[in-house]
């Protein structure tokens, strides 16, 4: 029985409504697994997924979901594997490009889409560039991305910058850190969802997740739905983020 309708209902009733989800979409290779089926199917109906939590985001008016959709390690995995999910990621987001105009949703990316090859990386920009001017959920896909890379791509500019007297050493903190990483205007996470039951980070955002709170479920990403979502969410308004602080009032806990 699907929740979904009431679970909405719930999470728009309250004021804590997180600004940024990241989602960590693990399974669909023991999803297909466990049913006797190619990799390349468990990442087809993953593609499913992914359909229904963008439009269960949008129904409950989240700014920004990130989607860690392909990592550069995850270019060590066998050839033909590599080469299905981009045939799928081309495939779908040749085909979903209307819905995300219809739906008013602003496709972005963060890692380095310049590496992939040229029909899929141009098919993203195209879409990158007809939704720019989109206002409601801005979907954020994680591609070719490495946080490790990131933190030294953004290390290896600001010592340039500061041999060329561009910033002040002195004048570096979070705030010009930030600037250099490739999520620069973009909020840090408020949640991070993990499907598959795993409890990693795998890499992901690690500047932009120091105060994330964590949400890991033991479901496999093909079979995460809109009431898996929102339970997420739930669980995420429910929360005191203290970051570091201690509570001050009504209780003694966290101190």
């Amino acid at each position: 029985m699907a929740f979904h309708e009431e679970y909405k209902a719930q999470i728009l009733s309250k004021s804590n409504l997180p600004e940024h989800v990241a989602i960590i979409m693990d399974g669909n290779g023991r999803w297909a697994r466990s049913r006797g089926l190619p990799r390349t199917v468990g990442h087809e109906h993953g593609v499913k997924a992914v359909k229904k939590i963008v439009q269960a985001a949008g129904d409950i008016n989240l700014p920004l979901l990130t989607l860690y959709t392909f990592s550069t390690e995850n270019w060590k995995r066998p050839k033909s594997e590599v080469s299905a999910i981009m045939k799928l990621l081309y495939k779908t987001t040749r085909r979903e490009l209307n819905e995300l105009l219809e739906n008013n949703v602003r496709l972005i990316t963060t890692g380095d889409i310049e590496a992939l090859a040229p029909s899929r990386r141009d098919i993203l920009k195209d879409a990158i560039a007809r939704t720019a001017n989109n206002t409601g959920l801005t979907l954020n896909l994680a591609l070719n991305y490495s946080g490790r890379l990131e933190i030294l791509r953004a290390v290896r500019n600001i010592v340039k910058d500061v041999a060329q007297n561009k910033v002040k050493a002195d004048d570096i903190d979070d705030a010009v850190f930030t600037r250099y990483l490739q999520t620069n205007g973009l909020p840090d996470p408020d949640l991070l969802i993990r499907t598959s039951g795993e409890r990693r980070i795998s890499n992901f955002l690690l500047w932009q997740m120091a105060y994330t709170e964590i949400f890991v479920t033991d479901v496999l990403w093909p079979d995460f739905d809109e009431d898996d979502f929102f339970r997420a969410i739930i669980d995420f308004q429910g929360r005191e983020r203290r970051f570091g602080k201690i509570k001050t009032t009504g209780s003694s806990k966290g101190s």
